[in-house]
C-alpha cells in the first residue's frame, strides 16, 4: 500500500505520477487517470474527456504535486462540471484551456455561471444523456446542496438539480462517478458499473463511509478508484481526510479497491 501520512496523522496520496501529452494520444486502450481532489481523467481510444480538473489555483494547501500541465494538453474534447464548489469547478482550469477544450457541460446553476464567465456550457439536467465523440454520457442524481445551512450562501436558495454526477459508456466499459453526495436509494439500483471513481469521504454532506460501505457492496464487482482523499492539507476537515486503509476490513472482495497516485493510469478493460 502506497498511503503516505503526514504529521498530523492524514492520511495522503501515493507519489505523484506525471502525465504529458502521450496521455491524450490516440491508441485502443480506455484509460483512467486520477487527476488529484474530486477530479479524472478519461482517455478512450481517440476522446479526451476531463471531470472537475483543479489544475491550478486552488486556495487551500495541497498535499500533492498536480499531476498535469494545462500546457500539455493538446486537445479536449469535453470538460465536465459536477457541481459550483472550487474543489470542483476551477476557473482558473477552465479559463486556460478554453483554446483547446471543445465542449464543456454541466448542471443547472453551475452551467449559467460559467456560461455568464465566457465558457460556451452545455447545460443539462439530471437524467439527460448526451455524447462526446463515441462516449455516452448520463446525468445522474447527487444531493450536496449544503450551501442552504451556510449564511455566506444565501443569496439564492440551493436545489438538488444543481449538483449531479456522472455515468459513462465507453467502448471498453461503463465508469460512473456518483459526485459529491449523500448516498440516495436511486444510487443502490443503478446497471452495475466496471469502474466506480469512489468518494468515501466520512462527512454529512458527502456519502459517509457508512455509505461509502453501502454503496460499494451494492456493487460487489465494480472496481473502486479512490477519490477526493489525502491531497489537501486540512487534516480537521472530513471532506478532505479519509484513508483508504479504513475501506478494506469492509467491502466484499477488497482486492478491487485501487489506490492510484494523482497521475497514475488504471485501464480499464473490455469484459
Amino acid at each position: 500500500m502506497k498511503i503516505r501520512q503526514s504529521q498530523s496523522g492524514q492520511a495522503i496520496a501515493p507519489q505523484t505520477i506525471f502525465m504529458n501529452q502521450r496521455c491524450f494520444q490516440e491508441d485502443c486502450q480506455t484509460k483512467i487517470y486520477w487527476l488529484g481532489q474530486g477530479g479524472a481523467m478519461i482517455h478512450s481510444h481517440q476522446t479526451n474527456i476531463m471531470i472537475d480538473p483543479v489544475l491550478k489555483g486552488f486556495d487551500m494547501p495541497l498535499l500533492y504535486d498536480i499531476p498535469l500541465s494545462i500546457e500539455d494538453i493538446p486537445t479536449l474534447d469535453g470538460l465536465l462540471i459536477t457541481h459550483i464548489d472550487n474543489d470542483h469547478f476551477s476557473r482558473a482550469t477552465c479559463q486556460d484551456v478554453k483554446n483547446v477544450c471543445l465542449s464543456y457541460h454541466a448542471p443547472s446553476y453551475v452551467a449559467d455561471v460559467m456560461s455568464e464567465e465566457g465558457y460556451p456550457t452545455q447545460k443539462h439536467d439530471i437524467h439527460d444523456n448526451f455524447f462526446i465523440n463515441d462516449i455516452k454520457v448520463t446525468v445522474t442524481k447527487a444531493l450536496h446542496n449544503w450551501q442552504n445551512g451556510s449564511q455566506k450562501w444565501q443569496y439564492r436558495y440551493w436545489e438538488e438539480k444543481d449538483y449531479c454526477g456522472y455515468w459513462i459508456e465507453t467502448q471498453d466499459g461503463t465508469i460512473w462517478l456518483p459526485g459529491d453526495s449523500r448516498l440516495l436509494d436511486e444510487h443502490l439500483h443503478m446497471p452495475e458499473p466496471d469502474v466506480i471513481l469512489f468518494d468515501f469521504a466520512d462527512n454529512e454532506w458527502h456519502i459517509t463511509l457508512e455509505g461509502a460501505i453501502q454503496l460499494a457492496n451494492a456493487y460487489p464487482n465494480s472496481d473502486l478508484i479512490c477519490i477526493h482523499w489525502g491531497c489537501v492539507d486540512a487534516p480537521t476537515m472530513t471532506p478532505f481526510n479519509g484513508n483508504p486503509l479504513d475501506l478494506f476490513e469492509h467491502i466484499v472482495h477488497p482486492e478491487r479497491i485501487h489506490v492510484l497516485a494523482p497521475g497514475e493510469a488504471y485501464q480499464l478493460i473490455k469484459k
